[in-house]
């Protein structure tokens, strides 16, 4: 993975789990939800998601490689403790 690309991502992680109480506040005004924490991290990755294929397009003016997919969801895997920590209830 490009390293711009990597650093923005891991900013992006990190600014994601930072910003709980917007993301709890979405995942509230949807009670519906039968799992909430599920739903949120939902949320969490998808926003990481977007930015992902965002960031290269901006970048490097393409979409990105499965090779580079590939290295997305090991990053994903990387920080999969700390969505796993986070409690939307």
């Amino acid at each position: 993975m490009d390293e711009k690309i990597q650093k923005v991502l891991e900013e992006k992680i990190h600014e994601s789990t930072s910003r709980i109480n917007e993301i709890t506040s979405l995942v509230n005004s949807l009670g519906q939800a039968k799992n909430l924490n599920v739903f949120g991290r939902g949320i969490i990755i998808g926003r990481l998601y977007n930015s992902f294929y965002y960031q290269y397009r901006r970048i490097l003016k393409r979409n990105p490689t499965e090779q580079e997919f590939s290295e997305f969801i090991q990053l994903l895997k990387e920080h999969e403790n700390e969505f796993l920590e986070i409690s939307f209830s």
